[in-house]
C-alpha cells in the first residue's frame, strides 16, 4: 500500500476578489512539482465565487471536468448549445474532446456558490464533445458510499470517458465502511468535505486529501458526522 497525504492548510490559495479558490493539484499561478496530478486525477479546485461573476466562455479540450455544487447555483453554458443552473446535490460532466467552449457565472447576485472543480485525463483523446448532468438524492448517501460518476453508460452515475468512479459518502459517527477498488491498478483519493474521517488509521479533517494505492480496497471509519468524496482514478 502507497498513500499521500494533503492537508487543507497546504493547498495552493489564489484570491482574485471575485473568486476565492484552493488548488490541491497544482493549477494556474500555483505549482508544486510534488502536486501536480494523482494519476488521471489533475485538478481538484475548492471555489468560491461571489454573487453574480464567473468564468467567462473560455475553451477546454481532452479533459474530463467535473462540477460538484457544494452550496449555491452555478450556471453553465457552453458551444453544444447546453444551458443549465447546477445546484447542491447535481453532479455535471463535460467531455471536452475535440474541444468545446464554455462559461459558469454564479447564478445568483444575493449569495457566493462553492463548488468543486476536478479535471481527469481522458481515456480515448479527441472523442465528441458531450455533456451530461444528474440530480442525486442526499439521503441515498447517509452510511453508504452513493457511486455519482462511473464510466459505464446508462449507470446510475454520470459517464466519464476514463476507468474512474466517483463515490459521495454522508457518513454518521462511528459508522465503518470499505471500499473495495472497482479496476486492479486504480487508485483513490479521498476528499473529506465536512467533518473527521479515518482511512487506513490515517486520521482526516475537513478538506484534508488522501491518495491511496497499491491496494484492493481501504478502511473508513467516521470519527464524527462527515461527508466525503471518493475519486477512484487509473494511475498509468
Amino acid at each position: 500500500m502507497q498513500t499521500i497525504i494533503h492537508r487543507a492548510n497546504t493547498r495552493g490559495h489564489a484570491n482574485h476578489g471575485w473568486l476565492d479558490s484552493n488548488h490541491t493539484f497544482s493549477f494556474a499561478h500555483y505549482y508544486d512539482s510534488t502536486r501536480v496530478h494523482f494519476g488521471m486525477l489533475r485538478v481538484l479546485n475548492d471555489d468560491v465565487v461571489d454573487g453574480g461573476k464567473g468564468f467567462a466562455k473560455h475553451p477546454h479540450d481532452n479533459m474530463e471536468i467535473i462540477s460538484i455544487p457544494l452550496s449555491g447555483d452555478l450556471e453553465h453554458k457552453d458551444s453544444m448549445g447546453n444551458t443549465a443552473v447546477i445546484k447542491q446535490n447535481d453532479i455535471q460532466i463535460l467531455s471536452a474532446g475535440t474541444g468545446i467552449y464554455h462559461s459558469e457565472y454564479n447564478k445568483n447576485n444575493d449569495k457566493k456558490v462553492n463548488f468543486l472543480q476536478i479535471w481527469v485525463f481522458p481515456k480515448v483523446r479527441d472523442i465528441k464533445p458531450r455533456y451530461d448532468q444528474k440530480t442525486f438524492k442526499p439521503e441515498d448517501r447517509v452510511n453508504k458510499l452513493q457511486v455519482v460518476v462511473s464510466p459505464s453508460e446508462g449507470s446510475e452515475g454520470v459517464w466519464i470517458n476514463q476507468d474512474a468512479w466517483f463515490s459521495l459518502g454522508n457518513l454518521k459517527k462511528d459508522f465503518q465502511t470499505e471500499y473495495s477498488f472497482n479496476l486492479k491498478g486504480n487508485g483513490v483519493y479521498v476528499f473529506v468535505l465536512d467533518g473527521e474521517v479515518t482511512i487506513q488509521d490515517r486520521k482526516l479533517t475537513k478538506r484534508d486529501g488522501m491518495g491511496v494505492w497499491d491496494i484492493d480496497s481501504i478502511g473508513i471509519k467516521a470519527d464524527a458526522d462527515a461527508q466525503v468524496l471518493l475519486m477512484e482514478v487509473p494511475m498509468n
